[in-house]
């Protein structure tokens, strides 16, 4: 196998795509273009075509094809293909609906292959085959010199209308004996208090905000994590020489709560984990693309992580993009193609795969995503793709990819808990989204780098902003609490803990004693998100004027400080010294209306809130569209500005003195000419759709 400096290729084999004639000519051509990783879809149903008996020869030649060209290969497990047969013998462990309606077997829309959505693994007999398939999977090629490692999840995630079974009841039954301790306590906590057998304990029939409900969302997660940990002890146990990964969707913020989408619980069970991204499902706006590498970061902890599945070419057809702009993603060029790389590399990533190495010839998602042809052969985007896996593998780039992002220069806290209650409130977790994703585009939009934390670790950072924070139990309240005392500095949005354990709203508000941190006591708070979202009701601070979003919360002083006022001339802001520490609660969602519309009196605001918390930029630029980030290795310093605009941008920089000082920079992608620095000062031309990369000394 070639060395591999940086991982770089793509999901090659999704039976029964591409065609078998074109594979060596294919793997030729990956070999010359600079590609060194390819990714296969090892499906139960389309390997175990009867019970222990496998049909190998298709993927014993991609492995051979990867020893010969220096390709290699991750085996991405799919027990969630079940054979045919499987359905048969297993009749009754099928995956159920809430309803009662067993799934069948389908076609999957990404691969042309039966079994999907398999067979649901609470049923002991469906578990026990599951195993042995993997096992045989993984003692088959652990040896073979063509293997990289594997991929256990595909997209994490489950479907929100799966499984009601009576072997998964029968797990959430143990899971809250398990939590509550007892039949009777369970009985108290769900207001069921004729409960008198574990039988009669039963999943949630909807999605009121009661304990239960939040119970049976809880419990999916858990369980979902419970099965990434067996898949990963299992594929360990049996070949502990290579590394195991997985992949989400970025969803920590969109689909944790429905779709148990949870990006930093299964980047814990693995060793590197990565995220599919499609700019043409998603939209094209610079931002977008950079909180989804942001967020997986995150939860990657300091752990590699790469960008699993990456857009290579066009998508047709699909609900996400009918009625968008043409120039939104759906058609991709060569220079889109080239920005979604380097932003994703910027962002941290130390890998990248697309989703298709060429198009697939079948079902809906045919033509799309491939950088190269349906035929296999090349295209211009193409050429793009293998001059930058070219450029990422030269040995000297090796310094470039030990670097790591530095820390941004605050936090937006993630409480899963919040998004449970919008959830449940909302019928989905879009407005929690929204309220986060805002806040992270105001800071994005005023040049300061927003990472995105969990509580259990915003002791690393001074300053953090608290999104749409309407659940917060008495634990995460006391950690908010000390933390502030012993300096920190917390920006909030409205209605802080307004339900607490349980889901129940607090009687004095702000909630869980969090009053005296914010200094304030809750007037009147209003829940009108539709008339919100009109525009009518704002507030002003420091001179500008900003809408309200989701919620509108009054406030009369116990301790604070009034910064800002509603148009009727009660109190919006309020800043507090707590402790060593200091606080200011604005009462609405900033970040849920700037979503909507980004208008400059709410970016102004933003920046007010840096002024405040004397926050200032790791890197300032003066060209709006130029994104700077900053990464460091133990002994090197790498400045990278992208410009997502089609036109080439100048740039006036200031490196904060904070970070070092520098004379100059080397370029190692987007120049040839070494940049001088004067007092942190430098004036560079960044390309369209591309960036610039400049080593520091």
């Amino acid at each position: 196998m070639r060395e591999v400096v940086f991982p770089y290729g793509a999901v090659y084999f999704r039976k029964s795509n591409p065609p078998r004639e074109d594979w060596e000519r294919d793997y030729a051509q990956a070999a010359r273009d600079g590609m060194n990783t390819f990714r296969h879809w090892f499906m139960w149903s389309a390997i175990e075509v009867a019970p222990g008996v496998f049909d190998w020869s298709d993927y014993d030649q991609q492995l051979d094809l990867a020893g010969k060209y220096g390709i290699q290969t991750i085996i991405a497990e799919h027990v969630t293909f079940a054979p045919e047969w499987a359905f048969r013998k297993f009749a009754g462990c099928e995956l159920r609906s809430r309803d009662g309606r067993a799934a069948v077997s389908r076609v999957n829309v990404s691969s042309a292959v039966g079994g999907f959505p398999g067979l649901c693994l609470d049923h002991s007999e469906v578990r026990v085959a599951a195993e042995q398939f993997l096992r045989t999977l993984v003692e088959r090629y652990r040896d073979h010199p063509g293997l990289g490692g594997y991929d256990l999840w595909n997209e994490c995630n489950l479907p929100s209308s799966y499984c009601y079974c009576e072997a998964t009841v029968g797990e959430f039954r143990r899971w809250l004996e398990r939590r509550y301790g007892s039949l009777g306590e369970v009985a108290r906590a769900w207001r069921r208090y004729s409960v008198a057998d574990w039988e009669d304990v039963h999943p949630p029939a909807d999605s009121m905000g009661y304990p239960e409900m939040l119970d049976w969302i809880r419990f999916r997660a858990d369980h979902a994590y419970e099965d990434l940990s067996w898949r990963s002890k299992l594929v360990r146990e049996v070949d502990p020489g290579h590394k195991v990964t997985a992949h989400g969707i970025a969803g920590s913020l969109t689909s944790l709560a429905e779709n148990a989408a949870d990006d930093w619980r299964a980047a814990a069970e693995v060793d590197s984990y990565g995220f599919t991204w499609v700019v043409a499902r998603k939209g094209a706006e610079a931002w977008r693309q950079w909180h989804a590498v942001d967020l997986v970061r995150a939860a990657a902890k300091g752990k590699p992580f790469w960008h699993a599945e990456m857009q290579g070419g066009p998508l047709w057809l699909q609900p996400q993009v009918i009625g968008r702009p043409r120039d939104d993603g759906r058609i991709a060029s060569p220079e889109d193609v080239r920005l979604w790389n380097l932003v994703s590399m910027a962002g941290g990533a130390r890998g990248i795969q697309y989703l298709r190495w060429r198009p697939l010839l079948d079902g809906p998602l045919f033509d799309a995503f491939g950088p190269y042809g349906a035929d296999g052969l090349p295209t211009d985007r193409s050429a793009q793709v293998a001059e930058i896996a070219q450029w990422a593998n030269d040995s000297v780039r090796e310094a470039l990819w030990a670097a790591k992002p530095v820390q941004g220069e605050l936090g937006i806290v993630v409480v899963p808990d919040c998004q449970l209650m919008t959830y449940i409130q909302h019928g989905d977790s879009a407005p929690y989204a929204r309220a986060v994703c805002g806040a992270y585009k105001g800071f994005f939009d005023v040049n300061v780098q927003a990472d995105f934390v969990h509580l259990d670790d915003i002791s690393a950072y001074d300053v953090v902003y608290l999104p749409v924070p309407l659940m917060l139990g008495r634990e995460a309240a006391e950690r908010l609490s000390d933390w502030v005392s012993a300096g920190g500095t917390l920006i909030a949005e409205g209605c802080v803990g307004f339900f607490a354990d349980g889901g129940r709203m607090c009687p004095e508000q702000p909630g869980c004693g969090l009053g005296r941190v914010f200094g304030v006591r809750s007037s009147s708070a209003e829940f009108t998100p539709d008339l919100l979202e009109r525009g009518e009701d704002r507030f002003v601070m420091g001179g500008e004027e900003v809408c309200c979003g989701l919620v509108k919360q009054r406030y009369e002083l116990a301790g604070g400080r009034a910064l800002g006022h509603f148009g009727d001339g009660t109190i919006a802001v309020v800043d507090n010294h707590f402790g060593s520490g200091r606080t200011l609660i604005v009462g609405t969602s900033v970040g849920e209306s700037y979503y909507r519309e980004a208008v400059a009196g709410a970016r102004g605001w933003f920046k007010a809130l840096l002024a405040w918390a004397g926050v200032k930029p790791h890197v300032a630029v003066s060209e709006p569209g130029v994104v700077a980030r900053v990464q460091r290795s133990r002994d090197k310093t790498y400045l990278w500005l992208t410009n997502a605009s089609k036109s080439p941008r100048w740039a006036g920089v200031h490196i904060n003195e904070r970070l070092g000082r520098f004379s100059e920079g080397t370029p190692h992608w987007g120049g040839t000419a070494t940049v001088k620095i004067v007092d942190g000062d430098l004036g560079v031309v960044v390309n369209g759709r591309d960036a610039l990369v400049l080593e520091l000394q």
